[in-house]
């Protein structure tokens, strides 16, 4: 049996003290810290993540498996500017990749994808939106 999860690098960790953080408190469980190979970007107040080749690009997160994936898909689309209603390109789209846990595992969770050019944004070096540096 599969299951949706649902990588969060930016706004939507426990840390951030975002309202959306409640929607994947009500309709998500926390599986654990997890990792992706990518870059992550200041985009203004929030980040944005940008798939690498390089092993050494981590963006760090957490993973959810939602008990309601149709519901907080899209929500977070709409959250996150990308849903059916929104105008072509967006700034993020979502889709699966895998992603590690900090046990080892790897599951495929949907993760969105900043899609807009990086030219000037300011490069989060750490790889975690938390800590900003």
């Amino acid at each position: 049996m599969s299951h949706d999860y649902l990588f969060v690098y930016g706004t939507l960790r426990r840390d951030s003290n975002s309202e959306m953080y409640d929607l994947l408190a009500r309709y998500g469980q926390f599986v654990g810290d997890a990792t992706y190979r990518g870059k992550l970007y200041m985009v203004d107040y929030y980040p944005g993540l940008v798939p690498s080749d390089n092993p050494r690009d981590v963006v760090y997160g957490e993973v959810y498996k939602l008990s309601c994936p149709d519901i907080v898909l899209s929500r977070l689309d709409d959250y996150e500017e990308c849903g059916p209603t929104f105008s072509k390109p967006t700034e993020y789209v979502r889709r699966k990749h895998d992603v590690k846990l900090r046990s080892g595992d790897v599951v495929s969770a949907s993760v969105y994808i900043f899609e807009q050019p990086t030219d000037g944004l300011r490069l989060i070096e750490s790889g975690d939106f938390i800590r900003k540096n």
